[in-house]
């Protein structure tokens, strides 16, 4: 009786290893994010330059007149306020409407396949959120440079606020998406919560002249040591310690991102 031929034993195809960074799939997911707003740039960048010099002009030229705070012209005072809302608001955009999109279309599992660890992921998306912060930001400066004279005082407060401020609401705005159910959520994020804080952190006026509880409760408003730090960096003038921004920026950015990354570890809201 002859032998039989011994089966051989198929495996199924193993995933690719990364030993270390998937440098790869991490510079793809944050040219995704990138390209995403970039392609839609009349949206995400013409958009809220157009925002931008409407609050200039009701503010500065209709409102403002030859006022000083002080001894800085209204708009120079005003100027770095209105760009970093744009920074704000933009960077907590980007993330979130980037997860929230996905869950509508069903494609979260494309975030989970892909051999990208949670760390990974997080820096992908904060990273693209940032970047479109920081190119709104600096797209509204130049747009608003007609009509207030920035000088620059300190550029390492203008680059440390402005990317710090970026990291936090690209951060925020992950944990935003990834928390949000529908776009009604996202919304409810938005305008009890992101825009609130941004008009009562001194943006337009001086926080010294608001009457108590409220000038107290600004100043455990995040936002306005993150303005007030940017402001600092043109005008040479703060309300408050730069030093406690300075580390209040350095611990949300950290605490954030620790946030984010459980999120993603756990699969918070994205495997069930």
């Amino acid at each position: 009786m002859r032998d039989l031929p011994i089966a051989e034993v198929v495996l199924p195809p193993q995933p690719r290893a990364y030993h270390g960074v998937n440098w790869e799939g991490l510079k793809t997911l944050y040219l995704r994010e990138v390209r995403r707003f970039l392609k839609v740039g009349m949206q995400t960048l013409a958009a809220p330059v157009v925002t931008a010099l409407l609050y200039m002009l009701v503010f500065v030229v209709a409102v403002g007149g030859f006022r000083e705070v002080h001894g800085v012209p209204y708009g120079t005072f005003v100027a770095p306020g209105l760009v970093m809302m744009q920074i704000l608001s933009n960077a907590f955009a980007n993330s979130s409407s980037s997860l929230l999109q996905a869950k509508f279309n069903g494609l979260m599992g494309d975030f989970v396949t892909p051999p990208l660890s949670a760390g990974e992921q997080v820096i992908g998306f904060g990273a693209g959120a940032a970047t479109r912060g920081i190119l709104v930001g600096a797209v509204s400066l130049l747009a608003v440079l007609p009509f207030a004279r920035l000088p620059l005082a300190q550029a390492w407060a203008v680059l440390y606020f402005g990317v710090g401020a970026a990291l936090i609401m690209g951060f925020i705005g992950i944990m935003a998406g990834l928390w949000s159910e529908k776009f009604d959520h996202m919304a409810a994020v938005t305008n009890f919560v992101i825009m609130p804080m941004t008009f009562l952190s001194g943006t337009f006026y001086l926080v010294e002249r608001l009457p108590e509880p409220f000038q107290t409760a600004s100043h455990f408003n995040p936002f306005f040591y993150l303005i007030d730090g940017f402001r600092f960096g043109f005008t040479g003038q703060a309300e408050s310690n730069l030093w406690i921004g300075a580390t209040m920026t350095a611990v949300l950015v950290l605490g954030l991102a620790w946030a984010c990354l459980w999120m993603f570890r756990v699969g918070y809201k994205i495997k069930t």
